[in-house]
């Protein structure tokens, strides 16, 4: 707004000068104006989210009420699009339960009266676009819209008894794939490479146990398949604005994390780890106020699914027991979901 308001000044200014000097310039025009700069960013959003997922799990954690606990979580996301590529962070605060206690409940003798542990997960990736890079459509064809480079990492740590601290690195490549009513699929193969803590691997929990004194793990490089898509439902009645929306992650076997670890039931070798979540949103915000505000509000349900979550094997180790699917999480989850 304000570089309209004086662009219009500029013009008001050269018109006037240019009418006082008509009679000596008869034949003097005034010069275009300069077009102007393109922004940096072509898309930009912020967004904050508040959800509930009804039956969560962690790894080891059950008792005789079964494994399954809520959560709330609150979420932090950005996303851009700039002349080369495309930006996304996120990071979520999620709150479990007592049944999902905060250290030192949760282990080998454990206390009681813990509250619920608290998590803090980061994710990000970075694209940037051969077509961008090399000014070409050569990697646009079809439903093809481009090919990218992609790198990110992860990075998360939790107060529970396993006392997480994830952190892990991705590259590769991203394709690009439009969807109908301006939608996409994004499909990721991925080198990745992780590193953690694990406190079932520490010899003061399990006497003496051949493992990491620290609980440390390095695990060996692997391969991830990274997909995501969203769709607006544009078949539907615009008074009734849907979009389907999700992620569908694989990660390659990883190793036990520990060279000269001596085979445990707690840690045996990781297995492939599937992690989905689906979502169905309503935009509120459309629906009351108008396509210009379209996504600032949405309301929406979702449906996750994480097998052999952290790599761990569900028919193994800490993931085996009376009521024990802690390996496994199928669960529903809402919230709502606000952007600026």
């Amino acid at each position: 707004m304000k570089s309209r308001v004086l662009l219009a000044a500029t013009i008001a200014v050269v018109a006037g000068l240019s009418g006082a000097k008509a009679a000596d310039m008869p034949n003097t025009k005034s010069a275009p104006a300069a077009p102007a700069p393109a922004p940096f960013f072509f898309v930009h959003d912020h967004t904050v989210s508040l959800s509930y997922q009804f039956n969560a799990t962690d790894p080891g954690v059950f008792n005789a009420s079964g494994s399954t606990f809520p959560k709330t979580v609150l979420n932090f996301t950005h996303f851009d699009v700039w002349g080369y590529g495309t930006n996304f962070f996120t990071i979520d605060l999620l709150k479990s339960t007592a049944k999902d206690p905060s250290a030192p409940c949760g282990g080998p003798g454990g206390f009681v009266g813990c509250a619920g542990a608290t998590e803090i997960y980061g994710l990000f990736r970075s694209t940037l676009g051969f077509n961008e890079l090399f000014h070409t459509k050569a990697f646009s064809m079809g439903p093809l819209l481009d090919v990218s480079l992609e790198v990110g990492g992860d990075a998360n740590t939790e107060n529970n008894f396993l006392a997480p601290a994830k952190r892990d690195i991705v590259a590769g490549l991203e394709f690009t794939f439009g969807l109908p009513y301006k939608g996409h699929f994004n499909i990721s193969p991925l080198f990745y490479k992780e590193w953690n803590h694990n406190s079932f691997l520490m010899p003061a929990v399990f006497g003496g146990v051949n493992g990491p004194t620290d609980g440390n793990t390095n695990y060996n490089g692997t391969w991830a398949l990274e997909m995501n898509y969203a769709m607006d439902l544009g078949f539907l009645p615009d008074a009734f604005p849907l979009t389907f929306s999700g992620y569908a992650n694989f990660y390659g076997p990883k190793g036990t994390g520990v060279s000269n670890l001596v085979p445990l039931a707690t840690q045996p070798q990781t297995v492939t780890e599937f992690n989905s979540q689906q979502k169905l949103s309503l935009d509120l915000a459309k629906m009351v106020l108008g396509a210009q505000y379209s996504h600032f509000f949405d309301v929406w349900v979702g449906y996750r699914y994480w097998q052999n979550k952290f790599g761990l094997d569900r028919t193994n180790g800490v993931c085996v027991g009376v009521g024990n699917t802690s390996c496994t999480e199928s669960s529903w989850t809402t919230g709502v979901s606000v952007k600026f």
